[in-house]
């Protein structure tokens, strides 16, 4: 399959996401990446993927994903 560009995937329009995040367990391309940046896609890698394993909140790793809102809050 092709390599699209401005394909905006479903975790917003379909789910209604508010942070989306792509999850490998191996490594990005610079072109992934790159990507990424322009979809406000959040990536993790196979090293971040272990350290959130292990129990660090994703919002630590990955210091652009905002901290959970608390339940009741408003958004």
């Amino acid at each position: 399959m092709p390599y699209r560009t401005g394909s905006p995937g479903t975790g917003r329009p379909v789910h209604d996401g508010d942070v989306v995040v792509l999850v490998t367990n191996g490594r990005f391309t610079q072109p992934a990446k790159e990507f990424a940046q322009t979809q406000r896609l959040h990536l993790v890698d196979r090293a971040t993927l272990a350290a959130w394993a292990q129990g660090q909140p994703l919002w630590n790793l990955l210091h652009t994903v905002p901290h959970p809102r608390q339940p009741g809050a408003a958004p």
